[in-house]
């Protein structure tokens, strides 16, 4: 069982609820240790006194803010006693329609417990009004000596609360001043907005997380077996070039072709069925294994072609990496 990272009292006008607050995602990225080239010596990283070089024990530090002439010292127990309610305390300011909030102001997601199943009323009363209401509580709180502004939210098909870090309004940067070369007021004519809309529905989709893997840890998993092998592994294929001006009208009318490929495909192969002429032919053309690929998502073809090794897959498209593992198929079945 998961423990809290922090605990405290939650409180919305006069009610109180003892809550507990855990980490909501997992990283699973592939961690390496340092070594020196060469060898296998790891390269570690300490704590070391500046002027005698010795090593410094944990305890032993505290924090120094430079003042200019001299160092301010602040010890880690006079900031927990600085911190409003004692670090235990997530105040409701408020509540504001989710609507509102941009999501540029989102960082960290974490669940929100109750510390106790006599606070149970008490917590799914607040998780239901906020999914009714559509709304989230802003609140402001102390953990592990910083000061956070947070939102409430009420995740309604898992039946708990949630708690949003948000960047503070000065940490976002004006992209105005930060980014060069933007378009600004830029003249574009209907017929090259009517293709881009015509490409956005036609690569309309649902919204399926599970749909997408971390393709780039699957290769780096991969590379270390290959390394553990001896065996060399095949490299991505390089990016794209840049669409410029002269030829964006041919490459957005290519890309709705494209898009609308599968589609189309399948409209079709469903009106030729309805002449035996014409479904003897599609028969021909079409295969099972090619409908049942068809079927799948794009992150699971690259799955398939991964384990099939099919060159290039990094950057195929849906029915590229279809027709690939087609033909991979196929070729198999002949010899």
């Amino acid at each position: 069982m998961a423990r809290p990272v922090w605990a405290g009292v939650l409180s919305f006008g006069l009610v109180s609820l003892p809550v507990g607050l855990y980490t909501a995602t997992d990283s699973h990225t592939i961690h390496f240790h340092q070594l020196q080239r060469g060898t296998a010596d790891r390269i570690r990283n300490r704590r070391v006194n500046e002027r005698t070089g010795k090593e410094v024990d944990l305890g032993d530090i505290v924090k120094g803010f430079d003042a200019g002439e001299e160092y301010v010292l602040v010890e880690p127990s006079e900031l927990d006693e600085i911190a409003p309610g004692r670090s235990q305390s997530l105040d409701i300011a408020g509540f504001v329609d989710l609507a509102e909030v941009d999501p540029i102001f989102f960082d960290k997601t974490y669940y929100l417990g109750p510390r106790g199943k006599e606070y149970g009323k008490v917590y799914a009363l607040l998780q239901k009004a906020l999914a009714e209401a559509n709304r989230a509580g802003v609140a402001t709180f102390v953990m592990r000596g910083r000061e956070y502004l947070v939102a409430l939210k009420a995740d309604d098909a898992l039946g708990i609360l949630t708690v949003h870090t948000l960047h503070w309004a000065d940490e976002i940067r004006d992209p105005g001043k930060d980014i060069p070369d933007l378009p600004g007021s830029t003249k574009l004519s209907e017929q090259e907005m009517k293709m881009a809309e015509q490409l956005i529905s036609a690569l309309a989709m649902d919204w399926d997380p599970a749909a997408f893997s971390d393709t780039f840890q699957e290769k780096v998993a991969t590379l270390i077996e290959a390394k553990k092998a001896g065996e060399s592994v095949e490299k991505a294929e390089p990016p794209a070039k840049a669409t410029g001006a002269v030829d964006l009208m041919e490459a957005l009318r290519a890309s709705v072709e494209r898009a609308r490929s599968p589609k189309d495909t399948r409209e079709k192969a469903t009106s030729t069925a309805s002449s035996p002429k014409k479904a003897a032919s599609a028969k021909k053309r079409v295969t099972s294994k090619t409908e049942s690929l068809q079927s799948l998502t794009k992150a699971e073809l690259y799955k398939k072609a991964a384990a099939a090794h099919v060159p290039g897959r990094s950057t195929m498209t849906h029915d590229q990496l279809v027709d690939a593992l087609s033909a991979g198929a196929s070729g198999r079945g002949r010899s």
